[in-house]
């Protein structure tokens, strides 16, 4: 060793403030330990800071994202400089909109018309036939005439209009509440009665079904002697006198 003093060794790092900040950021990502760091003091720097990574580390200016360079620290490699600086949250993608839905998706569904009963569609039940609107038949004696002839023609039994028109007029001349009083059927306790001056015992043996056994209604009475006429005569149509 020659005698010539030897000039100091003058260290890189010009702040140890800066230095001591760094290893502190260093170390708290776990630079110190993965890298085995060691601070040592520096000959003729008493106090100074450095780092001593592995043997081979060379010294190299420091880039710490954020802080200023800082002469005689290790460089930092990417990873830990990523690991640094705080990574953006990462941002889900935006949802895309739903599509608008077409008119006739969005609007509500319209009722299938409703279709008739009996309208010939297949597996649709038939229609029960209305029933038949009730005769409305006049109070009088072409309304009694009608109506009779009807319920006669329901039972079989034969006549018409004119041929009972014709013997009503004769026999009571249309009044329904007539009696003979002086004939021999009065005199043997059975006088003739109503329209067609029919008597009780004929009028019950003659009775129509569904006509009332009211001897002096119009319809029974009319119905009833036309019955007996028929099985007699034929029919009313064939008397053209007291029968």
């Amino acid at each position: 060793m020659s005698g010539k003093h030897r000039k100091p060794t003058t260290h890189r790092v010009r702040n140890t403030t800066l230095a001591a900040s760094a290893f502190a950021a260093l170390a708290t990502v776990g630079m110190v330990g993965s890298q085995s760091a060691a601070a040592t003091q520096t000959s003729g720097h008493t106090g100074a800071i450095a780092l001593a990574a592995d043997k081979s580390a060379v010294a190299q200016d420091v880039a710490v994202p954020g802080a200023p360079v800082i002469p005689g620290l290790p460089q930092v490699p990417p990873v830990i400089q990523n690991m640094l600086v705080p990574a953006a949250a990462p941002v889900s993608p935006a949802a895309p909109a739903p599509a608008a839905r077409a008119a006739a998706d969005v609007a509500d569904p319209v009722p299938a018309p409703m279709q008739l009963i009996g309208s010939g569609s297949a597996g649709a039940p038939a229609q029960a036939a209305p029933a038949p609107a009730a005769t409305s038949y006049g109070d009088n004696l072409e309304g009694w005439i009608n109506q009779a002839l009807d319920i006669m023609h329901q039972h079989g039994i034969p006549g018409s209009y004119d041929g009972i028109y014709r013997n009503v007029m004769r026999e009571s001349s249309g009044n329904p509440r007539a009696i003979n009083l002086y004939d021999v059927n009065a005199q043997n306790g059975i006088p003739s009665k109503g329209l067609l001056q029919v008597i009780d015992p004929t009028f019950n043996a003659y009775h129509v079904d569904g006509t009332s056994w009211d001897i002096y209604d119009p319809v029974a009475n009319i119905t009833a002697a036309c019955n007996y006429a028929a099985a007699r005569y034929g029919s009313m149509d064939n008397v053209n006198s007291a029968y």
